[in-house]
Protein backbone atom coordinates (compact mmCIF):
# COMPACT_ATOMS: atom_id res chain seq x y z
CA UNK A 1 0.00 0.00 0.00
CA UNK A 2 1.35 3.43 -0.90
CA UNK A 3 2.39 5.74 1.93
CA UNK A 4 -0.20 8.23 0.77
CA UNK A 5 -2.99 6.10 2.27
CA UNK A 6 -1.46 6.70 5.71
CA UNK A 7 -2.10 10.45 5.41
CA UNK A 8 -5.83 10.48 6.29
CA UNK A 9 -5.23 7.83 8.96
CA UNK A 10 -2.73 10.14 10.67
CA UNK A 11 -5.42 12.79 10.42
CA UNK A 12 -7.89 10.53 12.22
CA UNK A 13 -5.45 10.14 15.12
CA UNK A 14 -5.21 13.92 15.30
CA UNK A 15 -9.02 14.16 15.31
CA UNK A 16 -9.29 11.87 18.33
CA UNK A 17 -6.48 13.54 20.25
CA UNK A 18 -7.71 17.05 19.46
CA UNK A 19 -11.28 16.26 20.51
CA UNK A 20 -10.20 14.80 23.86
CA UNK A 21 -7.88 17.73 24.59
CA UNK A 22 -10.62 20.23 23.71
CA UNK A 23 -12.96 18.56 26.17
CA UNK A 24 -10.28 18.81 28.87
CA UNK A 25 -9.84 22.52 28.14
CA UNK A 26 -13.56 23.28 28.06
CA UNK A 27 -14.02 21.58 31.45
CA UNK A 28 -12.20 24.52 33.08
CA UNK A 29 -14.74 26.91 34.59
CA UNK A 30 -13.03 30.00 33.18
CA UNK A 31 -13.06 28.63 29.62
CA UNK A 32 -16.36 29.37 27.92
CA UNK A 33 -17.00 28.54 24.25
CA UNK A 34 -16.95 32.28 23.53
CA UNK A 35 -13.37 32.48 24.83
CA UNK A 36 -12.16 29.14 23.50
CA UNK A 37 -13.26 29.60 19.89
CA UNK A 38 -11.17 32.74 19.15
CA UNK A 39 -8.34 31.51 21.39
CA UNK A 40 -8.22 28.13 19.66
CA UNK A 41 -8.09 29.62 16.18
CA UNK A 42 -5.50 32.18 17.26
CA UNK A 43 -3.33 29.25 18.38
CA UNK A 44 -3.81 27.56 14.99
CA UNK A 45 -2.78 30.76 13.17
CA UNK A 46 0.34 31.16 15.33
CA UNK A 47 1.35 27.51 14.82
CA UNK A 48 1.05 27.83 11.03
CA UNK A 49 2.91 31.11 10.48
CA UNK A 50 6.39 29.48 10.22
CA UNK A 51 5.02 26.85 7.80
CA UNK A 52 3.83 29.51 5.34
CA UNK A 53 7.43 30.33 4.39
CA UNK A 54 7.80 26.81 2.98
CA UNK A 55 4.32 25.78 1.81
CA UNK A 56 2.58 28.97 0.68
CA UNK A 57 0.45 28.68 -2.44
CA UNK A 58 -2.32 30.99 -3.63
CA UNK A 59 -3.26 31.00 -7.30
CA UNK A 60 -4.72 34.10 -8.92
CA UNK A 61 -8.00 32.28 -9.61
CA UNK A 62 -8.60 32.08 -5.86
CA UNK A 63 -9.23 35.84 -5.90
CA UNK A 64 -12.08 35.71 -8.39
CA UNK A 65 -15.46 36.76 -7.03
CA UNK A 66 -17.03 33.30 -7.25
CA UNK A 67 -14.10 31.61 -5.50
CA UNK A 68 -13.95 34.29 -2.81
CA UNK A 69 -17.66 33.72 -2.13
CA UNK A 70 -17.01 30.00 -1.77
CA UNK A 71 -14.11 30.71 0.59
CA UNK A 72 -16.20 32.96 2.81
CA UNK A 73 -19.01 30.38 2.80
CA UNK A 74 -16.42 27.94 4.18
CA UNK A 75 -15.52 30.47 6.89
CA UNK A 76 -19.17 31.05 7.85
CA UNK A 77 -19.99 27.33 8.01
CA UNK A 78 -16.84 26.74 10.05
CA UNK A 79 -17.82 29.43 12.55
CA UNK A 80 -21.29 27.95 12.92
CA UNK A 81 -19.96 24.40 13.25
CA UNK A 82 -17.54 25.35 16.00
CA UNK A 83 -20.14 27.40 17.89
CA UNK A 84 -22.54 24.43 18.05
CA UNK A 85 -19.85 21.82 18.79
CA UNK A 86 -18.10 23.81 21.53
CA UNK A 87 -21.46 24.58 23.14
CA UNK A 88 -22.36 20.89 23.23
CA UNK A 89 -18.89 19.80 24.44
CA UNK A 90 -18.86 22.35 27.24
CA UNK A 91 -22.03 21.08 28.87
CA UNK A 92 -22.39 17.43 27.85
CA UNK A 93 -20.26 14.30 28.31
CA UNK A 94 -18.18 13.41 25.27
CA UNK A 95 -19.37 9.79 25.34
CA UNK A 96 -22.99 10.97 25.13
CA UNK A 97 -22.14 13.06 22.07
CA UNK A 98 -20.36 10.26 20.17
CA UNK A 99 -23.32 9.20 17.99
CA UNK A 100 -23.92 12.83 16.96
CA UNK A 101 -20.25 13.42 16.15
CA UNK A 102 -20.05 10.17 14.18
CA UNK A 103 -22.71 11.49 11.83
CA UNK A 104 -20.11 13.82 10.33
CA UNK A 105 -18.45 11.23 8.03
CA UNK A 106 -21.87 10.12 6.81
CA UNK A 107 -22.84 13.73 6.14
CA UNK A 108 -19.57 14.20 4.23
CA UNK A 109 -20.21 11.15 2.05
CA UNK A 110 -23.82 12.05 1.29
CA UNK A 111 -23.01 15.70 0.52
CA UNK A 112 -20.12 14.65 -1.72
CA UNK A 113 -22.49 12.43 -3.70
CA UNK A 114 -24.97 15.31 -4.10
CA UNK A 115 -22.18 17.68 -5.15
CA UNK A 116 -20.94 15.16 -7.72
CA UNK A 117 -24.20 15.61 -9.63
CA UNK A 118 -23.97 19.42 -9.41
CA UNK A 119 -20.26 20.03 -10.03
CA UNK A 120 -19.24 16.81 -11.77
CA UNK A 121 -17.01 13.88 -10.90
CA UNK A 122 -13.71 15.67 -11.42
CA UNK A 123 -13.78 16.98 -7.84
CA UNK A 124 -16.40 14.71 -6.25
CA UNK A 125 -15.94 11.07 -7.13
CA UNK A 126 -19.00 8.98 -7.83
CA UNK A 127 -17.35 5.58 -7.76
CA UNK A 128 -19.82 3.19 -6.13
CA UNK A 129 -16.98 0.77 -5.38
CA UNK A 130 -15.92 3.40 -2.85
CA UNK A 131 -19.28 4.98 -1.99
CA UNK A 132 -21.04 1.77 -0.94
CA UNK A 133 -18.30 0.47 1.41
CA UNK A 134 -17.87 3.99 2.82
CA UNK A 135 -21.59 4.19 3.71
CA UNK A 136 -21.52 0.67 5.18
CA UNK A 137 -18.44 1.52 7.27
CA UNK A 138 -19.99 4.79 8.44
CA UNK A 139 -23.22 3.11 9.51
CA UNK A 140 -21.28 0.33 11.28
CA UNK A 141 -19.23 2.89 13.19
CA UNK A 142 -22.34 4.88 14.12
CA UNK A 143 -24.38 1.88 15.31
CA UNK A 144 -21.45 0.51 17.33
CA UNK A 145 -21.73 3.64 19.49
CA UNK A 146 -25.50 3.73 19.80
CA UNK A 147 -26.68 3.00 23.33
CA UNK A 148 -30.20 3.60 24.50
CA UNK A 149 -29.18 5.63 27.56
CA UNK A 150 -26.90 7.82 25.41
CA UNK A 151 -29.61 8.84 22.98
CA UNK A 152 -31.02 11.73 24.94
CA UNK A 153 -32.08 14.30 22.37
CA UNK A 154 -31.43 17.27 24.62
CA UNK A 155 -30.29 20.62 23.28
CA UNK A 156 -26.62 19.64 23.55
CA UNK A 157 -27.06 16.49 21.48
CA UNK A 158 -29.02 18.41 18.85
CA UNK A 159 -26.32 21.11 18.82
CA UNK A 160 -23.68 18.42 18.20
CA UNK A 161 -25.69 17.05 15.24
CA UNK A 162 -26.00 20.55 13.75
CA UNK A 163 -22.28 21.12 14.28
CA UNK A 164 -21.44 17.84 12.55
CA UNK A 165 -23.56 18.84 9.57
CA UNK A 166 -21.91 22.25 9.22
CA UNK A 167 -18.44 20.70 9.53
CA UNK A 168 -19.32 18.25 6.76
CA UNK A 169 -20.76 21.02 4.59
CA UNK A 170 -17.65 23.14 5.13
CA UNK A 171 -15.35 20.26 4.20
CA UNK A 172 -17.23 19.36 1.03
CA UNK A 173 -17.51 22.97 -0.16
CA UNK A 174 -13.79 23.43 0.49
CA UNK A 175 -13.04 20.90 -2.25
CA UNK A 176 -14.36 23.37 -4.86
CA UNK A 177 -11.38 25.70 -4.32
CA UNK A 178 -8.82 23.54 -2.54
CA UNK A 179 -6.67 23.06 -5.65
CA UNK A 180 -6.03 26.82 -5.75
CA UNK A 181 -4.16 26.67 -2.44
CA UNK A 182 -1.75 24.41 -0.66
CA UNK A 183 -3.43 22.59 2.26
CA UNK A 184 -1.41 24.72 4.67
CA UNK A 185 -2.17 28.10 3.07
CA UNK A 186 -5.88 27.22 2.80
CA UNK A 187 -6.16 26.16 6.43
CA UNK A 188 -4.18 29.21 7.55
CA UNK A 189 -6.43 31.67 5.70
CA UNK A 190 -9.59 29.86 6.73
CA UNK A 191 -8.51 29.80 10.40
CA UNK A 192 -7.36 33.43 10.32
CA UNK A 193 -10.76 34.67 9.16
CA UNK A 194 -12.61 32.37 11.58
CA UNK A 195 -10.47 33.85 14.37
CA UNK A 196 -11.05 37.41 13.17
CA UNK A 197 -14.84 37.09 12.93
CA UNK A 198 -15.07 35.14 16.21
CA UNK A 199 -12.95 37.75 18.00
CA UNK A 200 -15.17 40.59 16.78
CA UNK A 201 -18.39 38.76 17.70
CA UNK A 202 -17.41 37.31 21.10
CA UNK A 203 -14.92 39.98 22.31
CA UNK A 204 -13.04 37.43 24.47
CA UNK A 205 -11.02 38.36 27.55
CA UNK A 206 -7.92 36.18 27.24
CA UNK A 207 -6.64 37.39 30.63
CA UNK A 208 -9.02 34.86 32.21
CA UNK A 209 -6.85 32.06 30.87
CA UNK A 210 -3.93 30.94 33.01
CA UNK A 211 -0.55 29.79 31.73
CA UNK A 212 -1.44 26.09 31.78
CA UNK A 213 -4.68 26.56 29.82
CA UNK A 214 -2.94 28.73 27.22
CA UNK A 215 -0.42 25.98 26.60
CA UNK A 216 -3.19 23.38 26.34
CA UNK A 217 -4.92 25.57 23.75
CA UNK A 218 -1.66 25.97 21.83
CA UNK A 219 -1.08 22.20 21.78
CA UNK A 220 -4.68 21.61 20.66
CA UNK A 221 -4.11 24.13 17.87
CA UNK A 222 -1.02 22.22 16.71
CA UNK A 223 -2.98 18.95 16.70
CA UNK A 224 -5.77 20.48 14.60
CA UNK A 225 -3.19 21.75 12.10
CA UNK A 226 -1.94 18.18 11.61
CA UNK A 227 -5.49 16.85 11.31
CA UNK A 228 -6.81 19.35 8.78
CA UNK A 229 -3.68 19.46 6.62
CA UNK A 230 -3.73 15.66 6.38
CA UNK A 231 -7.44 15.68 5.51
CA UNK A 232 -7.05 18.35 2.83
CA UNK A 233 -4.07 16.50 1.37
CA UNK A 234 -6.17 13.33 1.26
CA UNK A 235 -9.05 15.17 -0.44
CA UNK A 236 -6.73 16.41 -3.20
CA UNK A 237 -4.90 13.15 -3.81
CA UNK A 238 -7.36 10.40 -2.81
CA UNK A 239 -10.81 12.01 -3.04
CA UNK A 240 -13.27 13.04 -0.35
CA UNK A 241 -15.15 9.77 0.05
CA UNK A 242 -12.07 7.54 -0.01
CA UNK A 243 -10.30 9.79 2.52
CA UNK A 244 -13.36 9.73 4.76
CA UNK A 245 -13.43 5.93 4.56
CA UNK A 246 -9.79 5.63 5.66
CA UNK A 247 -10.31 8.13 8.48
CA UNK A 248 -12.94 5.76 9.88
CA UNK A 249 -10.13 3.27 10.63
CA UNK A 250 -9.04 5.54 13.49
CA UNK A 251 -11.49 4.24 16.12
CA UNK A 252 -10.28 0.67 15.54
CA UNK A 253 -6.83 1.60 16.80
CA UNK A 254 -8.40 3.40 19.75
CA UNK A 255 -10.19 0.14 20.64
CA UNK A 256 -6.86 -1.74 20.41
CA UNK A 257 -5.01 0.82 22.55
CA UNK A 258 -7.75 0.75 25.18
CA UNK A 259 -7.64 -3.07 25.24
CA UNK A 260 -3.84 -3.26 25.36
CA UNK A 261 -2.99 -0.46 27.77
CA UNK A 262 -6.17 0.11 29.81
CA UNK A 263 -7.28 -3.55 29.81
CA UNK A 264 -10.80 -2.57 28.79
CA UNK A 265 -12.38 -5.18 26.54
CA UNK A 266 -14.17 -3.71 23.50
CA UNK A 267 -17.85 -4.60 23.18
CA UNK A 268 -19.07 -7.04 20.59
CA UNK A 269 -20.50 -4.05 18.70
CA UNK A 270 -17.04 -2.46 18.55
CA UNK A 271 -15.48 -5.72 17.37
CA UNK A 272 -18.14 -6.25 14.69
CA UNK A 273 -17.84 -2.65 13.50
CA UNK A 274 -14.04 -3.02 13.29
CA UNK A 275 -14.36 -6.10 11.07
CA UNK A 276 -16.89 -4.34 8.82
CA UNK A 277 -14.75 -1.19 8.51
CA UNK A 278 -11.57 -3.14 7.72
CA UNK A 279 -13.44 -5.21 5.14
CA UNK A 280 -14.90 -2.05 3.60
CA UNK A 281 -11.48 -0.39 3.31
CA UNK A 282 -9.90 -3.52 1.82
CA UNK A 283 -12.73 -3.82 -0.69
CA UNK A 284 -12.31 -0.18 -1.74
CA UNK A 285 -8.55 -0.64 -2.08
CA UNK A 286 -8.64 -3.91 -3.99
CA UNK A 287 -11.85 -3.66 -6.04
Amino acid sequence: MSWIYAVPFLGSIGLGAGTILEKIILKHKQVSPKIYQPAGFLAIVIVMIPLLFFFWKLEAAALSLSNLLIFFAVVIFSILANVFVFYSMKWEKLTNLEPAKLLEPLFVILLAIVFSFIFGEALFERNFKVIIPAIIAGLALLFSHLKRHHLSFNKYFVAAIIGSFFFALELVISRLILDLYSPISFYFLRSFFVFLVSFVIFKPNFSKLNYKIKWQIFIAGAIWVVYRVMIYYGYINLGIIFTTLIVMLGPIFIYLFVWKFLHEKPSWKNALASVIIIASVLYALLA
